[in-house]
């Protein structure tokens, strides 16, 4: 049993994968938090462009 413990606290795989797990759910939650910032951006460019084009077809 004492056999057991010691090789059970020796083992890393399970950590290097949680951690790896960690850098990947990070990793997914700033690519969604730029993403969704530019977005709104590039949706704000692309509404002036049709604005301006609007206006000069009017015009």
């Amino acid at each position: 049993m004492i056999k057991f413990v010691k090789s059970f606290a020796k083992n890393e795989s399970g950590a290097t994968a949680i951690e790896y797990g960690l850098i990947a759910a990070l990793i997914a939650v700033a690519l969604i938090t730029v993403l969704g910032t530019m977005s709104t951006q590039l949706e704000a460019t692309f509404q002036n462009v049709e604005d301006e084009l609007t206006a000069a077809n009017a015009g």
